[in-house]
């Protein structure tokens, strides 16, 4: 029950900061909960792109050994 309210008081913080408390529920939900919503959806895409570059070009080459992966390495 304590969770729930610690949510609730979240939301609303949330809606009074974004001045979303005076909009109806499907104008709230089309301004600034789209924007919010395409900001996460970037970072997650970039962050995921991020991390595959980064097992590509480091990780993969120590976990499996013998393999040349673009690390300028001649057998």
């Amino acid at each position: 029950m304590g969770e729930m309210n610690w949510v609730s008081r979240k939301i609303h913080l949330y809606n009074v900061t974004m001045g979303l408390y005076m909009l109806d529920c499907r104008s709230s939900l089309t301004g600034e909960d789209m924007m919010v919503l395409i900001l996460l959806w970037f970072v997650c895409f970039n962050g995921s792109r991020f991390a595959s570059d980064v097992f590509d070009s480091h990780l993969k080459a120590r976990i499996i050994p013998g393999g040349n992966y673009g690390l300028g390495i001649e057998k």
